[in-house]
């Protein structure tokens, strides 16, 4: 059974793949994640294949093609049953190695990359599903803990001196933009790091939803290292 004594009640911790579909997502509870501790060498695997743009897409081909030791090839092992795990699952998995996300300078006072925490959308029932295995993990925020950043009243001032249109179209000007995707943290909140090798399961923003979507963001990698990320 699925373990719910986290004591802020937003992450429920679950052991096996079964429950981390299966579980629905309920009262405060917005992210459900598989807690595991992996075996292999995930750096190997990242140091392996040459980036050089800001990203590179992993594909299972990709993996096998690598020549590894042992510890890199349990790695390729755990990578290649957890894509095929969400596949079975009707999922899409995108395996990364990431050297950085590109940064959005449109809006200096209102930047909507995924450094910033956001929350996702669709217009069918979905979920975000991701997976740390090499570098920093991602992260989320306590719903509580952040403010929708249209609300906030000096940058809602200056997003209505971009909007050129009739007042009556300014909030879909916002949702049109993503504008009202992003949230900034409060001063005293405190981001939940997801952690290594855990796939987590968050909740988004879609008509059929009963639980508020999960803010997210992606971290600022650490002296250039790169992570190694699954998401789908």
């Amino acid at each position: 059974m699925p373990n719910t004594s986290n004591p802020n009640h937003q992450i429920q911790f679950v052991y096996n793949f079964k429950d981390l579909v299966a579980t629905p997502f309920q009262g405060d509870t917005n992210a459900i994640c598989w807690t595991r501790e992996l075996m292999g060498d995930f750096g190997e695997i990242v140091n392996s294949i040459g980036v050089d743009d800001n990203m590179v897409e992993l594909h299972p081909d990709d993996l096998l093609e690598l020549v590894l030791n042992e510890q890199g090839q349990l790695a390729r092992d755990i990578l290649l049953n957890d894509m095929k795990l969400l596949e079975a699952h009707g999922a899409s998995p995108s395996l990364n190695i990431i050297n950085y996300y590109e940064r959005d300078d449109s809006y200096p006072f209102f930047p909507t990359d995924v450094y910033s925490f956001h929350v996702d959308r669709a217009p069918i029932a979905a979920d975000t599903i991701l997976c740390t295995y090499y570098g920093a993990c991602s992260e989320i925020l306590p719903n509580a803990q952040g403010t929708q950043k249209i609300l906030i009243p000096e940058i809602r001032d200056e997003l209505k001196k971009l909007h050129d249109g009739a007042d009556e179209d300014f909030e879909s000007f916002l949702i049109e933009n993503f504008f009202d995707l992003h949230y900034q943290a409060n001063p005293e909140a405190q981001a939940i790091k997801l952690g290594l090798g855990h796939i987590c399961r968050l909740a988004i923003d879609h008509p059929e939803s009963k639980v508020l979507p999960c803010l997210h963001r992606a971290p600022k990698e650490k002296n250039g290292q790169k992570r190694l990320l699954l998401i789908c």
